[in-house]
């Protein structure tokens, strides 16, 4: 039976950035793995990061689209059945960051997945420093990604305090209270790891580290299901074509990130191109000289916003978050 791993978390957590890192070790490993990324949204920004992974040891797959639930459903399983006749030793799943994972245990279960896939490991990624005020909504989300989870690796560990990262494992807590559920994570503070949270530098995360990681495997807890609609919670934006400069560009993504006009924005993510010889401080002049215009990608929380050049992408920024006013957030991407 092929392994297949889950990897879970909110909206902009660094999933995508851990399956780079996480898929490295795999195949160092002499695995043979395949990625599948999932997203409801019309654009998968995120299996544009993951395109130089591809190899004879890696291969990428992807659903993306706007469709409803149950046709995300039948998408994946399909998906899936194709996977399994691929001979990967793991398969590595990334759902969307704001959507209930049980779907994906369900489809496990189903003929004939539950024959040719075993449940490795749920790895869920958060945050160190979570934002504290969210939604009932995004608290369910939360507590939905770690509720299985056999580890948490936190992620942007090493600038945060211990505060943060006590702060958040306790609201991780808080939020599993609210659904019933009787997991608690526990986060030493002196160095010392606990079994079921990780908090360290990825930067400096050792072999030892990831083959802890890999044999975390996972836990069937219980908790009880909110009335409300999860999925219906969430809006996704799409913007295409924006013209501006990195500088106006990351402007615009803080007063986004914290005008609350804008409604609740959890992410922003995207690619756009820019002069390469731009005079805003950006350093994009010493970009190839073949291409005046070149890429920026686009990822963005209110605790971070980091802009960073890319050898290709496709011009589109998501704005992703709970009541967004597009004309608001319109005014400040100046379109």
């Amino acid at each position: 039976m092929v392994k297949i791993d889950l990897i879970t978390g909110f909206l902009g957590s660094g999933k995508t950035t851990f399956i780079r890192k996480y898929a490295q070790y795999l195949m160092d490993a002499g695995n043979n793995i395949g990625i599948l990324e999932n997203d409801y949204g019309a654009v998968n920004v995120d299996m544009m990061l993951l395109q130089d992974l591809m190899g004879e040891n890696c291969e990428l797959e992807m659903i993306s689209g706007g469709c409803d639930k149950d046709c995300h459903r039948r998408r994946f399983k399909t998906k899936l059945i194709a996977m399994g006749m691929c001979g990967y030793d793991r398969v590595i799943v990334e759902p969307s960051g704001i959507f209930d994972v049980d779907e994906f245990f369900d489809i496990l279960h189903e003929e004939p997945l539950n024959r040719w896939y075993q449940i490795g490991n749920v790895i869920a990624i958060v945050d160190s420093k979570l934002e504290r005020d969210l939604s009932e909504e995004a608290d369910f989300i939360l507590a939905s990604e770690v509720a299985d989870a056999g580890c948490i690796v936190m992620s942007k560990s090493q600038d945060a305090s211990p505060e943060d990262i006590q702060g958040t494992i306790e609201h991780v807590n808080q939020a599993l209270e609210k659904v019933h559920c009787s997991r608690r994570f526990h986060c030493e503070m002196n160095g010392v790891d606990t079994a079921n949270v990780i908090h360290k530098n990825w930067d400096e995360m050792s072999k030892e580290d990831f083959d802890r990681i890999a044999s975390c495997g996972y836990v069937m807890a219980s908790y009880r299901k909110p009335e409300f609609e999860a999925e219906g919670a969430f809006t996704s934006l799409y913007f295409m074509n924006v013209k501006m400069t990195e500088k106006e560009l990351r402007e615009a993504a803080e007063k986004i990130l914290s005008d609350p006009e804008c409604g609740r924005v959890f992410r922003m993510k995207g690619f756009m191109r820019v002069d390469s010889d731009s005079e805003d401080g950006s350093g994009l002049s010493a970009w190839a000289e073949c291409d005046r215009r070149q890429w920026i990608e686009l990822n963005a929380t209110k605790n971070e916003i980091t802009i960073r050049p890319l050898h290709v992408g496709q011009e589109v920024l998501i704005v992703i978050g709970e009541e967004l006013h597009e004309e608001k957030i319109k005014s400040y991407l100046k379109i």
